[in-house]
């Protein structure tokens, strides 16, 4: 930091410019998946700009940071591997969190295991007590794994479910059996495939719609007034399907992330 309040950022030797702290109002989020590596940025709490790719390397950052010269802030997420590059950045760049389980989140996590807790998880239940604050709330994130977390009206994260999203369901009748062919999902409305790649469509797609529809309504026979979250990179999929009453908020894990680190930039302030 330079005298006169500023960050100066330095790419190569003939790339270089300076960050004015007083104009900063701009959240820079990292959220490494295991299917897809997302870059965000959010400017009042409001997600402006979101890329993702299959993979992440170091000049794909700072070709997306360069394009926002107001950045201050960065929390980083990850359950995948990434260059060991990336992180010296980043620190040097801006005020700096790692997500991890010693990272402070503004709910009161009652998991036993939190060492073992994906950081996603415990993101979106970070944003759906945020959005509904005073209910009990489910929060349902379709994607490479089908997770459900349940946060209660007084901010408390007691856990929820892991199972199979639908990629890994397709993929796992074609691995573990000898003859069923690897299909990719298709929009139609099937409950009896009239042939194998119809009866897998059905079977996977019909299956998971009544497993969140089945676990979502055991919890709101327990907790009334239960709200119901769905997020994910395969929430389009059940979008038309779900026959109960829930409210979409697609990229809950990167709202999340922003609010954690929000969280933890007023402790460092």
């Amino acid at each position: 930091m330079n005298r006169d309040g500023k960050i100066t950022i330095i790419f190569e030797k003939t790339n270089t410019f300076e960050i004015d702290l007083q104009f900063c109002s701009m959240d820079f989020i990292l959220d490494f998946g295991n299917t897809n590596k997302k870059l965000a940025v959010f400017k009042n709490r409001k997600l402006v700009d979101l890329q993702q790719f299959s993979r992440i390397s170091l000049p794909t950052i700072r070709k997306f940071v360069l394009q926002y010269p107001g950045i201050e802030n960065c929390i980083l997420s990850s359950v995948a591997r990434f260059p060991s590059s990336i992180i010296p950045f980043l620190s040097s760049c801006f005020r700096f969190i790692e997500m991890d389980e010693k990272t402070q989140v503004p709910l009161k996590n009652l998991y036993r295991s939190k060492n073992t807790l994906g950081y996603d998880r415990l993101a979106a239940a970070v944003a759906g007590s945020q959005m509904f604050p005073g209910k009990d709330v489910l929060v349902i994130n379709a994607g490479t794994c089908i997770t459900y977390d349940f946060i209660t009206a007084q901010q408390e994260y007691l856990g929820g479910a892991i199972s199979p999203g639908i990629q890994m369901r397709f993929q796992a009748l074609h691995t573990f059996t000898g003859k069923l062919p690897l299909i990719t999902y298709s929009d139609k409305e099937l409950l009896t495939g009239k042939d194998t790649e119809e009866s897998i469509l059905s079977g996977v797609v019909t299956g998971a719609t009544a497993e969140i529809e089945g676990i979502a309504e055991k919890y709101r026979s327990k907790h009334q007034d239960l709200m119901v979250i769905l997020s994910g990179g395969d929430q389009k999929y059940f979008d038309k399907r779900l026959k109960i009453s829930i409210f979409a908020q697609p990229n809950i894990v990167l709202f999340g992330l922003q609010q954690i680190l929000e969280f933890n930039v007023h402790k460092i302030l």
